[in-house]
């Protein structure tokens, strides 16, 4: 089977399930999304990643990767390669000097795993097919098609309770949630302070 290169191209609340986030892969030079639910520990290490920060403690993808890099192993890409019953499933292909391995992982781990090597992220045309969205040029939904699940944007209530507060309380804020290694809050607070400048 021909594989698709995917990318992430958002991080959101979901709104099906609570405390669950979703994390929308778009095709590449194409027009179709996949949105795939994943839990909030799973969106931090991705949204760490993909936005640069380095917490004090390194979190269990850092690790993972640590090792990874220790032992010589690289990871070439991930492969969503199924989904049953509206669980999607996941492979790490991993090569060293002396073989190539291919590793079952949960996909939001992947995913993971994936934004901190830098690898490109496949999966296959039956998989968008009966799981993405199609987009129409202009980049809304196409009515006809109808998503695994719903997403609206990550903090969109927070964001108007935080557009409240002055720089310093924003700053305070920014402060208290990186101790807690909130780096979701941090990210909407980071974007706040940022639209103020």
């Amino acid at each position: 089977m021909k594989k698709i290169e995917l990318e992430i191209v958002a991080l959101s609340h979901s709104i099906t399930q609570t405390h669950s986030y979703a994390v929308v892969l778009g095709e590449i030079n194409g027009l179709r999304r996949l949105p795939i639910v994943i839990g909030g520990f799973e969106a931090q290490a991705i949204a760490v990643a993909l936005e640069n920060m380095h917490p004090s403690r390194p979190l269990t993808h850092d690790l993972m990767k640590n090792f990874m890099n220790a032992f010589g192993v690289e990871l070439q890409e991930i492969i969503i390669n199924d989904l049953q019953e509206g669980i999607f499933y996941s492979k790490l292909v991993c090569y060293t000097d002396n073989d190539t391995v291919e590793i079952d992982s949960r996909t939001s781990d992947a995913l993971a795993l994936a934004v901190r090597f830098g690898c490109p992220i496949y999966t296959y045309d039956n998989i968008l097919e009966s799981a993405g969205i199609a987009m129409e040029e202009g980049g809304t939904a196409k009515p006809k098609m109808e998503a695994v699940g719903s997403e609206e944007p990550a903090g969109s209530s927070e964001r108007s309770d935080l557009s409240s507060l002055n720089i310093e309380e924003l700053n305070n804020l920014l402060n208290e949630v990186l101790d807690q290694e909130d780096y979701i809050r941090a990210i909407a607070i980071r974007d706040e302070l940022k639209k103020r400048k």
